[in-house]
């Protein structure tokens, strides 16, 4: 089946995407030879053995393409912000920028937001963009990452200067139109945060149709010594679409990177989460939120690798499954060499609402160095009957008594959050999910 991406690679490399950088033309290339190679991922295979992607395979998805659609109006994609009235925003349809959809003039100097399209053939933004574009994301390991790439024609690319600080939160909005055929977008994003800068950026990906399509993103996050950088990334897909995203972060000495996904939509998703560690004294918190109903699938793999000295994570997961939803947590801590003083603690919660949920946990250590703390653990099962008992016991009915603990355990999660403006935000869409 990759015959026809390749196909539909020839004609999108021959119509449009031509004018793009040669040393941009050349790792297209290189990426659709490399998912060719690969090919669509099954559960032979140990990193998707409990998850099919069988429905995309088997799909046969046309490009996006938002120039030629209806573009939504403001009024349409407000309900589908998170972030505070006022803050600064990006709007892609279908992958694609749309500027009057979006607001970035009131940005501080030393931040640039805008069209990676446009970053790419422009001089500073340029050089920039050639120096971390698809150096970070592992797309030889990875047949939907090779496939964006091979596909990378916009996105979000995001710079914050040295020393410079953006209080308001940035929100990238990816929002699908569908259409009568299943279409598919390869949003491609690229954020870079200097020496000892502040920021925080919200992503989210909706819809504004309940028809099959497919979102294949990835997300490069560069953070330099210092910085300080709150990530947030919200996945509210439609009921019927699928999605696959990778992010990967990198981070350099004395840096703090704050990482909170939250999973509410699709009907399939998979998500690779893949940060490094490559300065001392580094500090990742990685936090993760999935609530599942009816049959959705969902599966996150981290893989958080301490590559130096005196860096510490913390990585907390909670699922939330009714029904006959499915949800999948793989997580590695991988210590290298060197790497002494490692602080590393991971733990997957998962909360069955139902008998026919079902949950699969992995999470796991590799060690190469003897001077580290690190520890990893994982539970699945019902509501607590004495905490439930308890509530009862004070009068309250077994839907409400169940209705406060189920919010108490996704909660948690939402409390782990640094920014109380979009937390705040959150909350509302986490009850809608849970109700």
């Amino acid at each position: 089946m990759t015959e026809q991406y390749v196909a539909d690679f020839k004609a999108f490399a021959g119509n449009g995407a031509g004018g793009a950088p040669a040393w941009l033309r050349k790792i297209r290339e290189g990426a659709i030879a490399r998912f060719a190679e690969l090919g669509f991922p099954t559960t032979k295979q140990e990193e998707w053995r409990f998850t099919s992607v069988a429905p995309i395979k088997e799909t046969r998805f046309a490009l996006a393409h938002a120039a030629g659609a209806q573009p939504p109006s403001v009024a349409a994609i407000e309900p589908l912000l998170v972030c505070p009235p006022g803050s600064p925003r990006m709007v892609f349809v279908d992958g694609r920028y749309a500027p009057e959809l979006s607001s970035v003039g009131g940005l501080p100097r030393g931040v640039h937001a805008g069209s990676l399209a446009v970053a790419l053939t422009s001089g500073r933004n340029g050089e920039l963009a050639r120096q971390h574009l698809t150096r970070h994301a592992r797309w030889h390991e990875s047949a939907f990452a090779a496939l964006n790439t091979a596909f990378l024609a916009d996105g979000a690319f995001v710079h914050v200067a040295a020393h410079t600080i953006l209080e308001q939160p940035l929100e990238l909005l990816f929002v699908a139109t569908g259409g009568r055929q299943p279409t598919v977008s390869h949003p491609r994003s690229l954020i870079v945060v200097e020496r000892d800068a502040q920021a925080a950026v919200v992503e989210g990906y909706a819809a504004l149709t309940d028809d099959v399509y497919w979102t294949n993103g990835v997300t490069e996050a560069v953070v330099g010594e210092g910085a300080r950088v709150e990530y947030y990334r919200v996945q509210r897909e439609g009921r019927r679409a699928y999605h696959v995203a990778t992010t990967q972060s990198r981070q350099e000495r004395d840096s703090f990177f704050g990482l909170h996904a939250v999973t509410l939509g699709g009907a399939l998703a998979r998500h690779d989460v893949l940060t490094a560690l490559d300065g001392a004294g580094a500090e990742l918190i990685l936090n993760g939120l999935y609530v599942l109903r009816d049959s959705q699938h969902a599966d996150h793999h981290t893989v958080i690798e301490h590559a130096r000295p005196h860096c510490a994570s913390h990585e907390f997961f909670n699922g939330v499954l009714d029904q006959r939803a499915h949800g999948v947590f793989n997580g590695r801590i991988i210590v290298r060499p060197g790497a002494q003083r490692t602080d590393s603690k991971q733990t997957n919660n998962n909360l069955l609402l139902s008998t026919d949920a079902r949950a699969d946990s992995q999470p796991q250590l590799e060690i190469y160095a003897d001077d580290v703390k690190c520890t990893h653990g994982s539970t699945v099962g019902p509501i607590d009957q004495t905490a439930l008992y308890y509530l009862r016991s004070r009068g309250l009915s077994p839907e409400m008594a169940q209705s406060l603990l189920t919010y108490g355990f996704a909660a948690e999660i939402l409390g782990r959050m640094g920014r109380a403006d979009v937390r705040d935000r959150l909350d509302p869409l986490v009850r809608a999910a849970l109700a």
